[in-house]
């Protein structure tokens, strides 16, 4: 069987990577920008520090920011109608996933207008073009939404959210500049942090990994396991890190898939409007149990870049516990909720969310198979 890698065309990494949008869309020929971020990001004055520096250069730009979390269809229908009127030829997206994946959302309906609904472009669409150039530029250290083919979109009258895998969405650049991320109060430092842990680990364990993907994934576990808690405390050394964690990570599942912790993850979000971070990083400790038997060595690898005492020497029952307590620890040191009833999760709604995780995407790439009832008691086993 033959292994598929997609990146970026072009990354720039590390504090000042910004510096080269400009350059790069006078290189591309490109005329004018659609800046797509949220309210937030235009209020504290991240947008700013990249609208500075195409207003030095001349370089025109209008800005939509009505992105939200868990971006939803209308949203993406309002990005639409703001890159047309704008007269636009590229996206600038400034963000987390959420506006990120509202502009991957966005640049693939302009070039391919057959999927206007949006919820046609649920699963593998086979778009016919390119998404419309999408220069990405993360302030959340954890989606990794920058580097990936994936995007999640939520359809909130059905409270469903739905994932989009389409080579044809992957941002043209990606510009991963840690002073984006300096802003990030703790909570969501943290969250976003574990969401990238979460894609290294059901990265690492899915049934498509391979060894190019297993050595990106095990780096990247390594580098948050060393780096999230100095990183949430606010330290910029451990901010950078996480930065490259991030993308690291991205680019291993991106391309070989996630697993149940996903599955079940996006349905929160879709129900209760829970940050998908979050909603990762209170599920994963539990499904690493759930899928031990099912990882062969996978867990004392993972234990030993956790720095587990003795990982080698442990048996392998030892060592998969092992790295399941240090991901708990980790969790719970950078202040992440233990319980899903912390996020509002109700018991009567769980029959449901249940069925909605069998059905997600990425719980088919879960190293051990499930069903309905299995992930009803998970749900159950986390109240």
């Amino acid at each position: 069987m033959a292994n598929r890698i997609i990146l970026n065309a072009t990354s720039y990494h590390g504090e000042g990577a910004i510096k080269e949008v400009p350059n790069e869309a006078v290189k591309r020929g490109y005329q004018k920008a659609l800046i797509v971020t949220d309210a937030d990001l235009v209020k504290y004055n991240v947008v700013s520090k990249v609208t500075e520096l195409l207003d030095a250069r001349g370089l025109a730009y209008e800005v939509f920011d009505q992105t939200v979390p868990n971006p939803t269809i209308s949203v993406v229908k309002a990005g639409v109608a703001a890159y047309q009127k704008a007269g636009a030829d590229y996206i600038i997206a400034i963000g987390g996933g959420s506006p990120i994946d509202t502009a991957k959302a966005i640049g693939i309906i302009a070039t391919n207008p057959e999927h206007a609904d949006v919820l046609s472009l649920e699963g593998e669409p086979g778009t016919k073009n390119p998404t419309a150039p999408i220069f990405a530029i993360p302030t959340t250290s954890g989606t990794a939404a920058e580097v990936t083919i994936n995007y999640v979109i939520t359809d909130e009258s059905n409270h469903r959210k739905f994932v989009c895998v389409d080579p044809h969405g992957i941002p043209a650049v990606a510009f991963v500049d840690s002073d984006m991320m300096m802003s990030m109060p703790k909570g969501l430092c943290a969250a976003t942090g574990m969401d990238a842990l979460t894609h290294a680990i059901e990265g690492y364990i899915t049934n498509g990994a391979w060894e190019l993907t297993d050595m990106m994934h095990i780096k990247a576990i390594e580098i948050v396991g060393r780096s999230l808690r100095a990183s949430v405390a606010g330290d910029a050394k451990g901010r950078e890190d996480m930065a490259l964690a991030q993308y690291i990570a991205g680019m291993g599942f991106s391309n070989v898939g996630l697993g149940l912790v996903h599955g079940m993850a996006h349905p929160l979000s879709a129900w209760y409007n829970v940050p998908h971070g979050v909603a990762c990083a209170s599920l994963l400790p539990t499904i690493m149990k759930y899928n031990a038997g099912y990882t062969g060595e996978k867990y004392r690898d993972i234990a030993k870049v956790l720095g587990v005492k003795d990982a080698d020497t442990l048996s392998l029952d030892d060592a998969r516990e092992a790295a399941v307590a240090a991901v708990a620890q980790l969790g719970k040191d950078v202040g992440i909720p233990q319980t899903i009833s912390e996020l509002g999760v109700k018991e009567e709604d769980i029959p449901a969310i249940a069925k909605d995780a069998f059905a997600d995407v990425c719980t088919g790439g879960n190293p051990r198979g499930t069903n309905v009832d299995e992930i009803i008691s998970l749900y159950k086993s986390l109240l």
